[in-house]
């Protein structure tokens, strides 16, 4: 019969062994005396053991009442904190959520979005992961990540991809190179440079933008050496392996060696957000909105 128990009847309990007063507890309750009389009697039946020692004078606990009003304390303590749990992650502000990004990404006010959404929601868990673009579409599409940071990544039928931050490119060059010395340099002025550049696997789109840049001004990049890293490319220009061409928060990572210089003319990358059609996670929504507003916080301070 413990099944036909209700919450109610715990609830109901509690507040007359806290009281030990039934006309204190309805109205704690905000119930008629009668009803909540009946109620404990019925709960006494449904146990089979009395629960309270009821006087003209006063109401007292049985051994089987002292128990109860413990377990039913933590029965309902535990019950609300469930609860509570449940309406959190409705308003995602619980949970975990797998972020992937791309590393150069982390040059931005990306590093600043994850502290801020860190302080704004401690119950949820960042499960974070670096990528290069083409693996975190992939990544993105299969479900393994939630929500990703792309650079120029590029339509895709299975993906939400916002643009939230625009780089001008810049030309990279050993300190001792003819063009060092100049405020801004033309594509063109690198026609007959041997470039590094990351591999085409890595990113089409964001390689494609790049070659476009120099196919404007008649040529293509002869690229002597890949590498998969900005780091590892920019330190290559540095000792004189070659020039490269990049988003301009590279020259945060580049080393004295190298100088940065603004290219002339139009043509620029992306740093985009990126999710799935079908994603309707609240902890995943509450996480691009936040992304949102910090990207364009960052763009009209000038970041």
């Amino acid at each position: 019969m413990d099944h036909e128990i209700e919450l109610r009847h715990l609830r109901y309990f509690v507040a007359v062994a806290e009281e030990l007063h039934f006309g204190h507890a309805a109205t704690r309750l905000h119930i008629a005396q009668p009803p909540l009389s009946q109620q404990i009697r019925r709960l006494e039946e449904l146990l089979g053991h009395q629960l309270l020692l009821r006087t003209s004078r006063a109401v007292k606990l049985t051994h089987s009442g002292e128990v109860l009003l413990e377990r039913a304390r933590s029965l309902l303590g535990r019950m609300q904190e469930d609860l509570e749990q449940v309406r959190r992650v409705g308003r995602g502000e619980s949970g975990y959520l797998r972020v992937g990004f791309i590393g150069s990404g982390m040059l931005t006010c990306l590093p600043a979005l994850l502290g801020a959404y860190g302080k704004k929601y401690p119950h949820v868990e960042l499960r974070l992961q670096e990528f290069y673009t083409s693996t975190l579409i992939k990544a993105i599409a299969d479900g393994s990540v939630d929500v990703g940071f792309l650079r120029d990544g590029g339509p895709n039928p299975e993906l939400q991809v916002e643009p939230l931050l625009e780089e001008k490119f810049i030309a990279i060059v050993p300190n001792h190179h003819r063009l060092a010395r100049r405020a801004r340099i033309r594509a063109l002025d690198l026609r007959e440079e041997p470039f590094v550049f990351f591999p085409r696997s890595a990113g089409q789109t964001a390689w494609e933008r790049t070659i476009k840049l120099c196919e404007r001004d008649g040529f293509r990049p002869h690229i002597v050496q890949e590498a998969p890293h900005w780091v590892t490319i920019v330190s290559l220009v540095a000792a004189g392996i070659g020039v490269t061409i990049a988003p301009a928060c590279i020259r945060l990572i580049a080393p004295t060696a190298a100088s940065c210089r603004p290219i002339s003319g139009d043509g620029g990358s992306f740093i985009e957000l990126a999710y799935r059609n079908d994603q309707n996670s609240p902890v995943a929504t509450e996480f691009c909105r936040l992304a949102r507003k910090v990207f364009r916080e960052s763009a009209q301070r000038g970041n």
